[in-house]
């Protein structure tokens, strides 16, 4: 790895900037390289990945993995599919769910790391707080319409909801995401990776 990038990812690792406000502590979690392709721009962790301390060791990973049409060896293959979550570590529990990424991580490395991963192709960006982000006020104003409307950000961004099993009844809503939008998504995901093997 870049010793720069892996400087940063070791600085990353450390971070307490949330410490006092993390339910389980910190513990960041997140899949970094300068030779991958995609990034996945995910939301936070959840319980089940902060415990594990891999990304997307959970039923959201699952789905993902299908939607991409690839096995769990080329999704955690680091030289091609970088994963960089809105918030790196597990925020804790509201009402409805889990909480939204605390917003100090963001800021602090997002940047950052983009900076380092120069080869990227596809960018996959899960989620409301990720669209919110990198989309930089040119999302629209629901997610649906943001995913629907996915060719104004395509060929390098593909903007998804959250594969969490809570989206199950936005997934019944939007039947069109499972018969138009996943296969141009797990075509371009191959199309990427066949350009580069591993």
């Amino acid at each position: 790895m870049d010793p720069r990038l892996a400087l940063l990812a070791r600085e990353a690792s450390a971070c307490t900037l949330c410490a006092d406000s993390l339910p389980f502590g910190p513990r960041p979690v997140f899949q970094v390289h300068e030779a991958a392709k995609i990034l996945i721009a995910a939301q936070a962790p959840g319980t089940k990945v902060h415990a594990s301390g891999r990304p997307f060791t959970d039923a959201s990973g699952d789905r993902l993995r299908d939607w991409m049409g690839i096995d769990g060896d080329t999704f955690y293959d680091q030289q091609r599919v970088a994963i960089l979550p809105m918030g790196f570590c597990y925020p804790g529990r509201g009402k409805s769910g889990d909480l939204a990424p605390r917003t100090e991580c963001a800021p602090a490395w997002r940047q950052q790391f983009l900076d380092l991963m120069l080869d990227l192709e596809l960018t996959l960006v899960s989620g409301r707080y990720a669209h919110n982000w990198h989309f930089d006020g040119s999302s629209r104003t629901t997610l649906a319409a943001t995913v629907y409307n996915w060719r104004d950000y395509a060929p390098a961004i593909i903007p998804l909801p959250h594969p969490s099993p809570r989206n199950n009844i936005w997934l019944r809503k939007n039947p069109w995401f499972e018969t138009d939008r996943l296969p141009v998504l797990a075509e371009r995901v191959q199309h990427v990776l066949r350009k580069n093997p591993s």
